[in-house]
C-alpha cells in the first residue's frame, strides 16, 4: 500500500469568512454540505453519509480562519484542513483544502472535494 501524501486544493467562494466558518466548523453547518449528518459529542465529530460513518477529532481551529480535523482511524500523519483565505487587496475569499491521499486515490479524493464544494456553493448561494 503506498503512503498517503498531502495535497491542497483551493476554491473561490463568494462568502464572508464569518459565514463560511460556521459551515466548516459547526455540526449544523457541516451537515448541510459535507455529510448527511454530523454529530458532535465528547470532543468527537461523527460524520454520516448514507450508510458510512466516520469519526474525527478537531485538532485545531482559528475563529473565522481554519479548522483541522483528524479521522480517528486514519494514519497518524494524516489530517484534513479547511482554511479560509482572504485576499487583502480584493477581499476575495477562497477555501483552501488540505488532505491526504495515495497516488491511487488522489484523483478520487479531488473529485469528492470538487463535488462537496460545489454543493457548499449552492447552499451558501455563492
Amino acid at each position: 500500500m503506498s503512503e498517503k501524501k498531502k495535497f491542497t486544493l483551493e476554491y473561490e467562494l463568494k462568502s464572508s469568512p464569518r459565514i463560511l466558518f460556521s459551515f466548516i466548523s459547526e455540526p449544523n453547518g457541516l451537515s448541510q454540505w459535507f455529510a448527511d449528518d454530523v454529530v458532535f459529542r465528547d470532543q468527537i465529530y461523527t460524520f454520516t453519509w448514507d450508510d458510512e460513518v466516520q469519526k474525527a477529532k478537531m485538532l485545531s481551529f482559528k475563529e473565522n480562519k481554519m479548522v483541522k480535523f483528524k479521522w480517528i482511524d486514519d494514519e497518524p500523519h494524516c489530517y484534513f484542513e479547511m482554511e479560509i483565505v482572504q485576499d487583502e487587496l480584493t477581499n476575495d475569499v477562497a477555501l483552501a483544502i488540505t488532505d491526504f491521499a495515495t497516488d491511487e486515490t488522489l484523483k478520487e479524493r479531488t473529485q469528492i472535494w470538487d463535488n462537496q464544494i460545489t454543493y457548499l456553493l449552492s447552499v451558501i448561494g455563492a
